[in-house]
């Protein structure tokens, strides 16, 4: 499998792209990442194929795995990655995005950020030399989709003309999914309350829109859902507790579905509100599965865009 990508990193050539939204890469890239991402997890050996290659990671909110996964990827595979923190960076000082963003993509080969505000991905996106990668803001969680999916193809193979239910808030993590549904063509079920759905149209075709969490899970694939309170959402936490709570996946819930169905949390979750207490020892569940793939589609994420 090495040797193979060692072939693809001679024979193409290098790209800039930036993934700051999960139909940054088209369907192609996409399931090439996830089924080199495949191969990567079969072979525990480490490569050399981003050797000499420096990553930068910028985070303004928390992460477990996000962090953990693309440092440990990167020195899987050869390279190196560092944590910059935006308290010890003259970006927390006041240094224009634009003038950061330009001294960083002149040193590093690529840069993973978390922020607060989705603008500020594509004002680094737009200043930097080498690729940016979304690791999550506000608007969309990419790199998350992409562990999910490859936890899908993992275990049942394509997810095209798959049903797949989210039940809740119509968050970050949600709209990836929506990005994802059209590209790998699913159809994706969004049970969520009406002040918490979209005010605009999204205008696709695979996506619907129910305040029934019984109409969005039956005959489903897959069950994903998320915290009702996200980060950054706090001062609205009793509002949405109360609006979310006929929104609970449980293991009731599970059995309305098919019956090989998976069920996925990006996590971190909150036992006894947006999932029943027991639910990740169901064996329906895929969630530490799910949560150890984003290690693996990291990596292949990384071999696509820096080499």
């Amino acid at each position: 499998m090495y040797d193979n990508l060692y072939s693809r990193a001679l024979f193409f050539k290098p790209m800039n792209k930036h993934f700051l939204d999960i139909n940054d890469l088209n369907l192609d890239e996409l399931e090439g990442i996830i089924e080199n991402s495949l191969s990567l997890k079969g072979n525990n050996k480490y490569s050399e194929i981003l050797k000499g290659k420096f990553l930068g990671l910028i985070f303004e909110k928390s992460s477990t795995r996000t962090r953990v996964s693309f440092e440990v990827g990167m020195t899987h595979l050869g390279g190196k990655a560092s944590f910059l923190s935006t308290n010890d960076l003259q970006l927390g000082r006041g240094e224009p995005i634009e003038d950061t963003a330009k001294v960083l993509s002149s040193m590093l080969d690529g840069l993973v950020l978390r922020t607060l505000d989705h603008q500020t991905q594509l004002d680094f996106a737009k200043n930097s030399s080498v690729p940016i990668i979304n690791g999550l803001s506000n608007k969309s969680h990419p790199c998350q989709i992409l562990a999910d999916l490859m936890t899908y193809y993992e275990e049942k193979g394509s997810i095209k003309g798959k049903k797949v239910a989210w039940c809740g808030d119509y968050n970050n993590v949600c709209f990836s999914y929506a990005q994802a549904a059209e590209l790998f063509d699913f159809d994706l079920w969004i049970a969520c309350p009406d002040e918490f759905s979209p005010k605009e149209s999204l205008n696709l075709p695979n996506v619907h829109f129910t305040t029934s969490v019984e109409e969005a899970v039956a005959n489903s694939d897959v069950i994903s859902t998320d915290v009702w309170v996200s980060m950054g959402d706090e001062k609205q936490a009793a509002r949405r507790q109360a609006a979310f709570l006929d929104y609970q996946v449980n293991e009731s819930l599970l059995d309305q579905a098919k019956e090989d169905v998976i069920f996925l949390h990006c996590l971190p979750a909150i036992r006894g509100q947006e999932i029943s207490e027991n639910i990740f020892a169901d064996p329906r569940s895929r969630v530490f599965t799910q949560a150890e793939n984003r290690l693996h589609v990291q990596k292949g994420l990384l071999i696509e865009l820096l080499n």
